[in-house]
């Protein structure tokens, strides 16, 4: 089951359970939408995959199964990823 994590971990934007502005990874690194587009070139700086837009949950579900409160805030930085995906 996804975390959906409650924010951005390259600008610590906002990212309600029910945005279609979140986007993941294959290991759930969350970040904004502008972020993938603009900034990270759509690779991921962790894992170097690619991105998709997170799912919604339901929100009947919420109360069950929850969503993460922990934020990952760890900016990147640009010019290191950019190099390293000219690289791949």
């Amino acid at each position: 089951m996804l975390e959906i994590r409650p924010s951005c971990e390259h600008c610590n934007k906002d990212l309600p359970v029910d945005t279609a502005d979140a986007m993941i990874c294959t290991f759930e690194c969350t970040f904004c939408r502008d972020c993938v587009e603009n900034v990270l070139e759509n690779v991921c700086p962790n894992c170097g995959g690619d991105f998709t837009q997170r799912p919604v949950r339901p929100k009947h579900l919420l109360e069950k199964y929850p969503v993460s409160e922990k934020r990952i805030y760890k900016p990147v930085d640009v010019e290191t990823h950019l190099q390293r995906i000219k690289n791949l």
